[in-house]
């Protein structure tokens, strides 16, 4: 929005020629959305703890560690999503297709995981919305997101996906490519959702994504830096890095409050919300693959689940103690504090690999 309106001041006063600069709205992005944590995030909190009482219900059959959270807030995705819609808007180029696209996808995966937030206090039931029905509605969303990705970018590669470590080398998936893209959001999604069981475990991971991809939209939206690296040109899509850098912030301030021990959760409502929005950054910069190695971490999570639900339903035995995995080590009598950092770690050295893409080719 301030690009349409402050950019055409540029030739009377050079100030206003940074806005122009992607970098500079990206920086002002994730400041904006940092700012908006610090300023509405205890107020927010303050509300949620009036509003919901009990606050999240804790499953019995978890570990005995978090029985003591009981009565945190959750819905504290609330926060997340308004700094990140809010600053979005401000410093994005409002003509960008793409940008409305992820928002879109943001809010509406959003939407899904405050009513299932929603339901779960309100009936004291851990199950939240049924489980057809969220993934029917996530469907939805993810697969028109697609379809108006691929029409926007029209293009020999709109249907392809590339392939990391080759140069030039894309899979053709003609009409498959919807049923994939729409995987890839809805997967994210429910990913980092699995992911966000302990304090500040999800938050930091969605953030050194969010980080990566706004290096990588930038890149791939400059003809010249993607030649030269060798990857996929999308037009339009070095926007994004707006975008991601509003993640970052968001991540960054609602981490302050989420810290362990938190003072409130993200719930399905922030965890939905920011997976989505990863998976479909991914797909309009052709990078889905290389989010299943950056995004690592979430990767593990979600087998894990599969893993466990797959051999006891085959043998009637399970191959972690409790899964999501990182329930599992929290059994093993690993503190809290200890698995988080330690899964941190992990997603710093999936990024790593992750980054490596650009360059080995």
């Amino acid at each position: 929005m301030l690009y349409q309106l402050l950019s055409p001041f540029a030739p009377d006063f050079i100030f206003f020629n940074l806005f122009r600069y992607i970098t500079f709205r990206t920086g002002c992005a994730i400041a904006t959305s940092l700012i908006i944590c610090f300023v509405f995030g205890p107020q927010l909190i303050r509300w949620l703890r009036l509003k919901e009482g009990e606050g999240q219900p804790i499953r019995e059959d978890g570990p005995a560690t978090h029985l003591k959270k009981r009565g945190t807030p959750t819905m504290g995705g609330l926060m997340i999503l308004v700094a990140v819609i809010v600053s979005t808007l401000l410093w994005m180029d409002i003509s960008n297709k793409y940008t409305w696209t992820v928002l879109a996808v943001t809010v509406g995966f959003g939407l899904i995981g405050f009513a299932d937030d929603y339901k779960k206090l309100t009936q004291h039931d851990p199950r939240g919305v049924p489980g057809k029905i969220r993934l029917a509605l996530q469907t939805l969303i993810a697969g028109t997101a697609s379809w108006y990705i691929v029409s926007v970018a029209g293009g020999p590669h709109a249907t392809s996906i590339a392939i990391p470590f080759l140069k030039d080398a894309f899979l053709p998936l003609g009409d498959l490519f919807y049923l994939f893209s729409t995987f890839v959001i809805v997967g994210a999604s429910n990913a980092v959702n699995l992911t966000d069981g302990l304090d500040g475990l999800a938050t930091v991971p969605v953030l050194i994504v969010a980080l990566c991809f706004g290096l990588i939209a930038y890149l791939v939206g400059n003809a010249m830096f993607a030649n030269y690296l060798q990857v996929a040109h999308v037009p339009g899509a070095g926007e994004l890095a707006v975008f991601c850098g509003a993640l970052v912030g968001a991540c960054l301030g609602f981490l302050w409050f989420n810290a362990p021990p938190a003072q409130v959760f993200m719930g399905d409502t922030g965890s939905l919300a920011l997976g989505s929005s990863i998976g479909a950054t991914s797909i309009i910069i052709k990078h889905e693959i290389v989010l299943a190695i950056i995004g690592g971490l979430f990767v593990m999570e979600t087998v894990s689940v599969i893993l466990q639900v797959a051999s006891f339903k085959l043998t009637g035995k399970r191959i972690f103690r409790m899964a999501p995995i990182h329930h599992h080590f929290e059994k093993m009598g690993w503190s809290e504090p200890t698995v988080v950092i330690r899964f941190w770690i992990l997603a710093c050295i999936f990024a790593l690999i992750g980054m490596s893409t650009l360059k080995l080719r």
